[in-house]
């Protein structure tokens, strides 16, 4: 094994496949594959003793399921876990959404994964992007304190009038997101529309899955549709914008950093159309995607709350939100509370 080289454990149903992932991902010499399972089960009392970075988790596993495994492994031994799934339609959307929630920082299509050419281009980004999730410190979920339904002590002077809320994650974003929104009531009056970097084919299952927990309605956004009480995802491929009429616009032809959609075009059409009455919220993730955003809202005299350090997957977004001005940081616990406070706004639209 070469110094400094990341342990990777592959939990894959298919022995030829996993042997093809190994001999790919040990192209590079910062990676070392330490061990392949067939089952969840047999990987789970294994894990202590191999103490991986990352688990690459096949979401056809006989036996124990994929969301059930990312669960038992953030519990007990917290790993980066990289989803491999596979093209079953809404059944493997659903089962990747819910194994995201449990904690798995991101998702692939097993279609996307071209093992048969390990020294493209491609290929050798994609081993790039498993090493930086293997660098990350994951966390037990624990740390996620149970809520009261009152914002904490930092955000109880927050019950500000607003027009719309933005939300916007990336990596470990999906627990975030579902704690977030668990805590907005079913009546809560205003439009939150949010900015889930994720892999493209696993956004609707998200939105579905999400559709069942909380007691909001979770839906795709729509061009030209009003932005109505509810919560609103960005579609694949498409930035997420608001105009003056309260009605959304999907952008799929600009380009602006590396992600579409971003979440500095959502915050920066949110402060252009809100002003003072938007609120943007960061949560865990890499990168620094929300930056500008967040300088836009603070321009137009908005709020931005951003996710502390102990309680993100990944401070990387959030820490950038800080850097740019974000005016609360807090807990993910008391984020939903605050932002359940707000009153919605009396401007005529």
């Amino acid at each position: 094994m070469a110094p400094g080289a990341r342990r990777i454990v592959i939990c894959e149903d298919s022995e030829a496949y996993a042997a093809t992932m190994r001999e790919f991902l040990e192209r590079d010499v910062g990676l070392e594959v330490v061990a392949a399972f067939r089952t969840a089960e047999a990987m789970l009392p294994r894990l202590e003793g191999l103490d991986p970075d990352l688990i690459t988790l096949d979401m056809t596993l006989r036996g124990m399921s994929g969301a059930a495994a990312v669960e038992r492994i953030m519990r007990e031994h917290p790993t980066p876990i990289l989803i491999v799934a596979g093209s079953g339609g809404g059944e493997t959307e659903a089962t990747t959404a819910e194994a995201l929630a449990a904690g798995a920082l991101e998702a692939v299509p097993r279609s996307k994964l071209v093992l048969s050419e390990p020294d493209d281009m491609w290929a050798a980004a994609f081993r790039g992007r498993v090493k930086r999730l293997a660098a990350l410190q994951v966390k037990r979920r624990a740390l996620a304190k149970p809520g009261n339904g009152r914002p904490g002590p930092r955000a109880a002077a927050l019950g500000r009038s607003a027009r719309v809320v933005g939300i916007g994650t990336s990596t470990g974003g999906p627990p975030a997101l579902t704690r977030v929104l668990s805590e907005l009531p079913a009546d809560f009056g205003l439009p939150v529309l949010v900015v889930q970097h994720i892999a493209p084919g696993f956004s609707w299952g998200m939105v579905k899955w999400l559709d069942r927990q909380v007691p909001l309605p979770v839906r795709m956004a729509a061009d030209g549709a009003p932005a109505r009480a509810g919560i609103w995802f960005a579609p694949d491929g498409a930035h997420l914008l608001l105009d003056r009429s309260m009605r959304f616009s999907l952008d799929r032809r600009r380009k602006v950093g590396s992600h579409r959609p971003s979440l500095d075009v959502l915050f920066e059409s949110l402060a252009a159309t809100a002003d003072g009455e938007t609120v943007g919220v960061v949560l865990t993730g890499m990168g620094r995607d929300g930056a500008a955003g967040v300088e836009a809202i603070r321009a137009a005299r908005g709020l931005v709350i951003a996710q502390d350090e102990d309680t993100s997957a990944v401070f990387g977004m959030p820490h950038a939100a800080i850097q740019s001005g974000a005016d609360l940081v807090l807990p993910l616990h008391e984020v939903g509370p605050a932002i359940r406070s707000l009153r919605p706004s009396t401007v005529s639209r």
